[in-house]
């Protein structure tokens, strides 16, 4: 009893953090740039796994990973969003070091420095972007590779970076941020594609969503049943052998 006790406890400590990560997902499905958390443990469902850990004590550990699969473009005509088309992050710089987001919607601060929805500035190759002083926004245009401009005028270019070989090792870091790996390099995203008066739709499919907390909603209820089971039958047998 102690053992199966102990293997239910992990799967449904398991199922808890799996239900997290969804219940997460579904909070964010309108977020402009997001992306998808998923585990291992959800591809464990999906082959039966919970099954063979129950039967032979071993325990599925859930490891939490990022989907950085392509969201939908939507056009907002907001001359300061911006969506990018392919592999690559924004740049954001800040006191702690830099992070890096798909969530492009940004504003031009008291300085003329164009900074995201928290006011942080937004990184550009060769520094901050600086807007010239009396520059309507709606004048601003941007092209495909990132340079910002007025008219034949450019007075800067997006910084957008990749991690190619790390991607998995992003850190989550707050309103649609990642922090990068220790020790790793960004490299340049020279195939990355912006778009201008466009967001970067969140990349979670409500419909799978609800389906995969149905069924983890259903494990759970299956592994509960099991410990009650098993408690009901212990109880029957101290009755027989005290009766």
């Amino acid at each position: 009893m102690d053992d199966l006790a102990t293997q239910v406890s992990s799967s449904l400590d398991a199922l808890t953090g799996e239900f997290n990560i969804i219940a997460h997902n579904l909070a964010n499905v309108s977020t402009a740039g997001y992306k998808r958390r998923c585990s291992n443990f959800a591809e464990a469902l999906g082959r039966n796994t919970m099954e063979t850990s129950t039967e032979t004590g071993e325990t599925e550990q859930s490891l939490m990973i990022f989907d950085f699969s392509q969201g939908s473009l939507a056009q907002t005509s907001r001359t300061l969003d911006f969506a990018l088309f392919g592999k690559g992050f924004f740049v954001i710089e800040t006191p702690e070091g830099p992070l890096y987001t798909r969530h492009g919607i940004f504003q031009i601060n008291h300085n003329g420095q164009l900074v995201d929805s928290e006011g942080r500035v937004i990184a550009g190759t060769a520094g901050p972007i600086l807007v010239p002083t009396d520059t309507s926004s709606s004048r601003i245009h941007v092209t495909s590779d990132g340079k910002i401009g007025v008219g034949d005028t450019f007075f800067g270019q997006f910084r957008i970076v990749d991690f190619p070989d790390n991607e998995d090792e992003l850190v989550p870091a707050g309103t649609g941020c990642f922090a990068g790996p220790p020790d790793v390099e960004p490299v340049n995203a020279d195939d990355a594609i912006v778009r201008q008066g466009y967001q970067e739709t969140s990349n979670v499919q409500l419909v799978n969503e609800l389906v995969n907390m149905i069924m983890v909603s259903r494990l759970y209820e299956a592994n509960v049943k099991v410990v009650e089971s098993k408690s009901d039958a212990t109880s029957s047998l101290l009755s027989v052998g005290t009766g």
